[in-house]
């Protein structure tokens, strides 16, 4: 963990991406940066789901405001199956609260530990997959 809170924000989408090919994601690509249009990693599992992916590498929890953004553009704009917001350090209770109404796949420190430390993604997210 410490060494994902010593990188810039473009390597931690890096790291990310890496750890979605991993665990055999087919065809990471980061597309985050300026006008990334709420997307940092765009990728797809063995069942063609299209999993959307935003990276926040921030020193304090991520608020609602950055969650109804990515809310506005996964699903409507870029058609995300899973659209998943990974967290360094977590998010605030109201993002949480939102993400859940919204049907957002929230990714904390915790999670990441887990899954930076080996465990596949959807089992760390508690996600099913018919070909896992």
């Amino acid at each position: 963990m410490k060494q994902l809170s010593a990188m810039s924000a473009t390597g931690f989408e890096q790291a990310c991406a890496e750890l979605l090919a991993r665990d055999g994601f087919r065809r990471p690509k980061r597309v985050g940066g300026a006008g990334d249009l709420g997307v940092d990693i765009t990728v797809r599992d063995d069942e063609e789901r299209l999993l959307i992916v935003q990276c926040k590498q921030y020193q304090s929890p991520v608020g609602s405001g950055h969650v109804q953004k990515f809310n506005g553009t996964a699903r409507p704009h870029h058609g995300a199956d899973l659209p998943i917001m990974i967290a360094l350090n977590g998010f605030t209770q109201p993002a949480i609260d939102f993400a859940q109404h919204h049907q957002l796949i929230l990714m904390g420190r915790p999670e990441l530990k887990r899954w930076a430390h080996g465990e596949h993604l959807y089992d760390v997210l508690g996600i099913q997959s018919t070909t896992r």
